[in-house]
Order: C-alpha cells, then sequence, then structure tokens
C-alpha cells in the first residue's frame, strides 16, 4: 500500500508512506511490487474521485442547510496593528466566538439564557460567484455570533459546504462532533441546487467522521440527528477553527428513555467562571430537556 498528502497550499512533505500486507496461507508472493504512480499533490478533481468511489447507504431529507466556508478580513483595532487588517474565518459569513462565562452545553442543559442565540442562518446572508471573480466588501464582511441551529430529534439533515475563493481559497476539512456522516455528492465550482442533487449517490454514499470539502468547490453531507446534545462542527485547520470557522448543532430530546441527553456526573470536576448551580441527579434530567429553541 502507497499513500501521499494531498493538499492545495502550503509547503508539506511529499514522499510517499508505504507499506507490504502479506496474507497468510499457501501462496507464492509476487515479487516486490513496484511504487504506484499518483495524482498531483495538489489535484482536486482526483481527490473528489477517490472519495465518490467509498460506497455505504443513504437516506431521505427533512431539513436542507446551505454553509459557504470563508477566510474574512476586518480592521484591526488593536494599537499594535491599527491601520491594517486581521484574518477571521467563517460559515455563512458568521465567526464563531465561544463564551468565556458557562459553556453552550451547559447553557443548554440548564436553561441558562444570554449564552447563545437560536438564530444560526440556514444559508448566508447574500449569494455571488462563491469561487471565481472577485467578492465585494459586503460579500467578505464576517459578524461575530454565538448562535446555534436547533434540530429535532431524529431530523434528517442535508448540509451543503460550499468553498469560498475569499482568503484566496483553499480546501477545508469539516468535522462534525456525535457523529458520522454520509457523504452524497461534491464538484468543483459553485454547488447548483437544480443541476447537482440529481448526481447525488444516493444508494451506496461512503459514511464519514471528517470531509475535505474541496478548494473552490462543494460537498454535500447528510446524517440523522438522533444523538440528542450539543454538537460542534468545525474545520479541522486549527488556525481556521482558532479564527472563528464552526458552528453548533442542538438536538433536542427524543420521546423515549433512552433518547434523552444524559446529565453529567455527579463527580464532574468545575470549570472556572462556570454560574453555581444545584447538583443534578442522575435518573432525573431536567423537565424543560427538548424545549431549549427559547434558551437566548
Amino acid at each position: 500500500m502507497a499513500a501521499r498528502i494531498y493538499a492545495t497550499g502550503g509547503e508539506f512533505v511529499t514522499i510517499p508512506a508505504t507499506g507490504i500486507i502479506e496474507y497468510v496461507g499457501n501462496y507464492t508472493p509476487p515479487p516486490s511490487p513496484l511504487l504506484p504512480s499518483f495524482p498531483e499533490v495538489n489535484d482536486s478533481a482526483a481527490s473528489i474521485g477517490i472519495t465518490d468511489q467509498l460506497k455505504s447507504p443513504g437516506s431521505n431529507v427533512d431539513e436542507t442547510f446551505f454553509y459557504t466556508l470563508s477566510v474574512n478580513q476586518f480592521p484591526c483595532t488593536n494599537p499594535s496593528c491599527s491601520g491594517s487588517t486581521r484574518l477571521l474565518a467563517s460559515v455563512n459569513n458568521v465567526t464563531l466566538i465561544l463564551p468565556k462565562t458557562v459553556d453552550i452545553l451547559t447553557a443548554y442543559y440548564r436553561g441558562i439564557r444570554g449564552i447563545y442565540t437560536p438564530d444560526f442562518p440556514n444559508f448566508p446572508a447574500s449569494s455571488f460567484n462563491y469561487t471565481q471573480g472577485t467578492p465585494l466588501k459586503e460579500e467578505s464582511r464576517s459578524e461575530f455570533g454565538t448562535a446555534v441551529r436547533i434540530l429535532e430529534y431524529n431530523t434528517t439533515v442535508e448540509v451543503v459546504f460550499q468553498g469560498t475563493n475569499l482568503g484566496g481559497g483553499v480546501e477545508h476539512p469539516m468535522h462534525l462532533h456525535g457523529y458520522s456522516f454520509y457523504v452524497v455528492g461534491s464538484g468543483l465550482g459553485n454547488y447548483d441546487r437544480i443541476r447537482d442533487p440529481p448526481n447525488y449517490n444516493l444508494v451506496d454514499p461512503p459514511l464519514m467522521e471528517n470531509i475535505a470539502v474541496p478548494m473552490n468547490g462543494w460537498t454535500a453531507i447528510r446524517f440523522k440527528a438522533n444523538n440528542p446534545g450539543v454538537w460542534y462542527m468545525h474545520c479541522h485547520f486549527e488556525r481556521h477553527v482558532s479564527w472563528g470557522m464552526a458552528m453548533v448543532f442542538v438536538v433536542k430530546d427524543g420521546e423515549r428513555p433512552n433518547e434523552k441527553m444524559l446529565p453529567p456526573p455527579p463527580d464532574m470536576p468545575r470549570c472556572g467562571g462556570e454560574v453555581s448551580s444545584p447538583p443534578l441527579v442522575i435518573g432525573e434530567p431536567d423537565t424543560t430537556m427538548g424545549k431549549r429553541e427559547d434558551a437566548e
């Protein structure tokens, strides 16, 4: 077996990693294998072609979201860099700011208001040519926010990730906590909601935990929201997630006992700055769970 890195920007070690698999049994081993040929390190079409060959079952859809992935700029107000700009990253032009006093999970579980808002946008604020041309200033602008998207239990969700040329464009390895997801389609250029869905692989799409959205391209995933809780979705490039390319899904409880979000353990260590509240007892979850869409 042999593998080489795929990346569209930066300097990387491109020497292939190799290994030999030997099978137990009565057979004549072949001579030393030749190293296979590889596509170019930045060949996005080849990467998509390999991903499209992976197989497993698909599903129908209840909710569809279109999420643009961008590297943005904003004016620097710090005296050390006044007059210049700093880098942000965003999903649908929202740069995630994590709360400092109480985390979103605790705020949702305990119904603490003022920590987040339940209004993460299903689509970007404006439509433009995401992968070509020069975006307008308003198209490249990002807003700070601590917003979540609330999902009913067992909802089947489709998310279309659209890469943009903001910040020069680069691929984004997107990861969703709490779930694996089916990759039903991908391509280069701008996603077309009329042309592209008929070409989805709904028979045997790959089941993944992380997917690289191609540079100036798109990827569509599907998952069933059957794991109640608060789940972080983000780019796996450390600098992009630290710049704010992330969002949060809140999946509400189902009706049956095994479809409820579990309480924290009684011996869970406290975080600095967490608000004080009575300890929660396992087996006695908050009765308001499943009705947290108004927790702002």
